[in-house]
């Protein structure tokens, strides 16, 4: 895994998201970009923190705030996700994990005494400049936008 650390440049991704538009840092600049990778898409704790994210959308656009999710979920899973939540940000699907493992999310896991490699959900908030302003590893599902918006 990768370790990027507030005040890094962080990495210039490129990836499509559920509908096949092409999503990369610099089309963010000038905006900060709240970047949150989740396991996988329609599971609950996933739900639960989209949903905060979604029901908060209004209080990141007063604050020149872009949300873009992530997880290595197909882009027809990313499409039912978003649609049967109403998501108003695009869901990147990122199955061959390149943006995943730019940011270094991807690596080891531990799942009632089974190892296993998998996302490990965090959150990179980037400035309109490009640097990652805040990282966020200990991830309150049900209260995420609070964490961001603190």
């Amino acid at each position: 895994m990768t370790k990027l650390n507030i005040g890094d440049l962080a990495p210039n991704f490129s990836g499509k998201d559920q509908d096949g538009n092409l999503h990369t840092l610099a089309d963010y600049k000038g905006k900060k970009l709240v970047v949150f990778f989740y396991p996988k898409a329609n599971t609950p704790g996933c739900t639960a923190e989209a949903c905060d994210l979604r029901d908060n959308f209004e209080r990141f656009k007063v604050n020149n705030y872009a949300l873009l999710g992530v997880s290595a979920d197909s882009s027809k899973a990313q499409l039912k996700f978003k649609e049967k939540y109403g998501f108003p940000f695009p869901l990147l699907a990122d199955e061959d994990k390149s943006v995943i493992e730019s940011f270094g999310v991807w690596g080891p896991k531990k799942f009632m005494g089974r190892e296993y490699d998998g996302i490990h959900r965090t959150t990179f908030i980037i400035n309109e400049n490009g640097s990652i302003e805040d990282i966020i590893t200990d991830v309150k599902t049900k209260t995420h936008a609070t964490q961001i918006l603190k």
